[in-house]
């Protein structure tokens, strides 16, 4: 038997039986939904009931092409969708037709440097070589939309590295910015999952001035590590002045919502230099063996 070559399956793939089915004889009942396989019927998939396939499927998609990609970590970059980058700055100011308008348009103006900074940290990010198994670690992931999210997939274009874009249906247009990998660019209808997708591979993550969505991210973050639900991991806030006008996190010491040493879950930093000296730092002190299961500790 030892010369005899023993087949490695013996029922159609998936694929080929597709490939079949659109070939059949039209009549009534091969053209009608019933009659269609089951995983090529949208209108099935679409349905309330299979939501929970839904939400496999949307785990799943992205989990196998990330690890085909050999991409063994991330480094995952949140902020504002609405920060110009500097050389757009000045034109968002003079377009301002009203004085509010123009107050909010200097104040964006002024943030626009954290445009430059994300994309320094990318470039600095997308440079670390490839771990002792070949696997790519520290790769940018950004929410693939403009401005800061911009900014992170750029900086990797410009050291010519890959990086993911998570991008998500809204009810307006929204497409990725054009500096995404093609190949680790994504689409959500369900923000749980992308937000899953955001950490499930995060060793690092970087927040940058932002709204209602970098809050969403930072805080459900926050929330995963002081509950122990996810272990500890370097977690930079750019911009100290910006989070603590719109963030009290001193008071909510003192109000006795959150401890004392919740404070240490975060580092507030200004430059992409700074944030990378201190991930550098974090993970030269820190015991590798127990890196996913020993107690929080500062970064």
């Amino acid at each position: 038997m030892a010369h005899r070559k023993v087949p490695k399956r013996v029922f159609a793939r998936a694929k080929e039986d597709a490939a079949v089915a659109k070939t059949a004889t039209e009549t009534p009942q091969t053209v009608n939904n019933s009659y269609k396989l089951a995983f090529q019927d949208t209108d099935f998939l679409l349905r309330d009931d299979l939501r929970p396939v839904r939400f496999q499927l949307e785990l799943l998609k992205p989990e196998l092409l990330l690890e085909e990609a050999n991409i063994g970590s991330t480094f995952v970059l949140y902020g504002s969708a609405r920060i110009p980058e500097p050389a757009k700055a000045d034109a968002l100011v003079e377009a301002a037709a009203t004085d509010k308008q123009r107050r909010i348009a200097e104040r964006l103006r002024a943030k626009s440097r954290y445009y430059d900074e994300a994309r320094r940290l990318a470039q600095i990010a997308s440079e670390c070589p490839l771990d002792a198994d070949g696997k790519r670690q520290f790769v940018v992931c950004s929410g693939g939309g403009p401005s800061i999210m911009e900014a992170a997939n750029r900086g990797a274009a410009d050291v010519g590295a890959e990086s993911i874009g998570l991008n998500i249906v809204l009810p307006f247009e929204q497409t990725p910015n054009p500096y995404v990998t093609p190949h680790l660019s994504f689409q959500f209808h369900y923000f749980a999952l992308r937000k899953m997708h955001f950490l499930l591979r995060a060793r690092a993550v970087a927040a940058f001035p932002g709204g209602f969505g970098t809050f969403d991210e930072l805080f459900e973050l926050l929330t995963l590590v002081q509950t122990g639900k996810m272990a500890q991991l370097p977690i930079f806030l750019f911009g100290q002045e910006f989070w603590r006008k719109v963030v009290n996190f001193d008071q909510l010491v003192e109000e006795g919502v959150i401890g004392e040493n919740d404070l240490n879950l975060f580092r507030f930093v200004e430059t992409a230099e700074e944030a990378w000296e201190k991930l550098n730092l974090y993970y030269a002190t820190r015991d590798r063996v127990h890196l996913h299961r020993d107690p929080p500790r500062a970064a």
